[in-house]
């Protein structure tokens, strides 16, 4: 599996400048006029995980295959979008398949990028993206209903479908996003979930783009976004989109020098895909062989015959059992024998929970 995250937000707020920073490339259009994005952008970046290299390093083998981090740049939703006001319907549907949403906040002044109002205003321009996302779910739902209401007539087993998707529709309708649905961990919603693909249910990340001088010193817009998204119990990521897209073109010791000029340990964008692989749960482990260190990224409590399934059902199918290494006893030892050999190689079950940075061989049989 591999995480996908949706970027949206209102025209010219810097959702292609990230983009392009994200994948170090120019490959989206960033221009100063509003849907300069027609067509979605999407991207595979690797997600580079130094603990990986360091493997890589310790057994000797010449490619380390890194997880990846799919992202989807949709272009700048306006009000009405989910009725189609500035095809707006079209591009909220490149994202219901993502797992969740960076919501690009505008917090800097440039008077030479335009912008819908005068002056920022995040409150009033999270507040419209925000009512979109609710009322394409809304729209999406009614129709659902419709359906359910001619079939429930036939087959009463389909009445608690019925009853769940009223219940959504009475929480979306409230103003609230389903993910603070109460139920959303019932079977029924699950269930309705996994078809509509809820855009209001999926966990949100508000992305500050603030300019260069805000990184040293904040300002109002920036402490405004951080107040709603303390409010929502929403992640919060600083990011200045236009230096981490010069920083792309860098090489790592050029980028690492131009960071400590701000005082910055390492680019925002790193943070960003960090907190999103927090925010959605999920860890790493990682397996090798005679050719490649590999990760891979399942949900935090998977067992060890569910990560297995990641690398191909087969082994989940035949599993036997799991030989782990957490990656600080290799780390010590930086041997796979020598691990072996002082009796600290586990040796798990079905039932054993895949921990975050473990390094796995799967013994299976099918």
């Amino acid at each position: 599996m591999s995480l996908s995250i949706g970027i949206v937000g209102l025209p010219n707020v810097g959702k292609s400048t990230l983009f392009n920073a994200l994948t170090r490339a120019q490959n989206a259009v960033a221009a100063n006029y509003p849907f300069s994005t027609i067509e979605a952008n999407h991207a595979v970046v690797p997600l580079h995980d130094e603990r990986l290299t360091r493997l890589q390093g310790w057994v000797g083998v010449p490619e380390a295959i890194q997880t990846r981090v799919d992202f989807v740049d949709v272009a700048g939703l306006v009000k009405g979008a989910h009725k189609g006001e500035g095809l707006g319907n079209r591009f909220l549907g490149r994202i219901r398949h993502v797992d969740a949403i960076a919501h690009v906040v505008r917090c800097f002044d440039d008077e030479n990028v335009i912008h819908v109002h005068e002056a920022p205003q995040p409150a009033d321009d999270i507040e419209v993206i925000n009512i979109e996302l609710a009322l394409a779910d809304l729209q999406q739902l009614k129709r659902r209903l419709e359906k359910l209401e001619r079939e429930v007539k036939g087959d009463r087993k389909l009445l608690p479908q019925l009853e769940m998707a009223r219940r959504v529709e009475a929480c979306i309708s409230a103003g609230q996003p389903l993910r603070d649905f109460e139920e959303r961990e019932q079977p029924d919603f699950l269930a309705l979930d996994f078809e509509m693909r809820f855009l209001t249910a999926k966990p949100i990340i508000y992305v500050a783009n603030i300019d260069e001088e805000a990184l040293r010193a904040g300002n109002a817009w920036l402490e405004s976004t951080r107040e709603i998204a303390a409010a929502e119990g929403a992640q919060l990521i600083t990011v200045c989109a236009g230096l981490e897209q010069e920083l792309g073109v860098l090489s790592d010791e050029e980028r690492a020098d131009y960071l400590s000029v701000y005082g910055l340990a390492e680019s925002s964008l790193e943070v960003l895909v960090r907190e999103s692989y927090r925010t959605l749960g999920l860890i790493s482990y990682f397996t090798f062989n005679e050719n490649e260190t590999r990760a891979w990224t399942i949900r935090q409590g998977w067992t060890a015959p569910q990560a297995a399934g990641v690398v191909h059902s087969d082994m989940e199918r035949g599993f036997i059992r799991a030989e782990v290494i957490p990656f600080a006893v290799f780390a010590e030892h930086q041997d796979r024998n020598a691990i072996r050999a002082a009796g600290l190689l586990q040796v798990e079950g079905r039932d054993y929970v895949v921990q975050d940075g473990d390094v796995i061989l799967f013994r299976f049989n099918v």
